[in-house]
């Protein structure tokens, strides 16, 4: 699965994407988070604040309880806010 990391999470995680092998355990998007956060000092530091991350399945934004199914791309990104 590709993951895509967008502004300050993309600079806590130290790359703009991962292609991993989510285990089968990892069924929603908070789940994916909260394994991400055990993948490494940087993954935890990322999502410290899983609260206020955005998420979005193959481009169609979601809430953490959506499930992956068969998406292809999970993208984490901060709240916007315009002006």
């Amino acid at each position: 699965m590709k993951i895509c990391y967008f502004a300050w999470v993309r600079e806590k995680v130290g790359r703009s994407e991962d292609v991993l092998d989510v285990p089968g355990h990892v069924v929603t998007v908070g789940d994916l988070m909260q394994w991400l956060k055990t993948q490494g000092a940087e993954y935890e530091a990322a999502f410290a604040q899983a609260k206020v991350i955005r998420a979005a399945l193959d481009r169609a934004h979601v809430k953490h309880d959506a499930a992956i199914g068969s998406a292809r791309e999970v993208a984490f990104f901060p709240p916007v806010t315009g002006g």
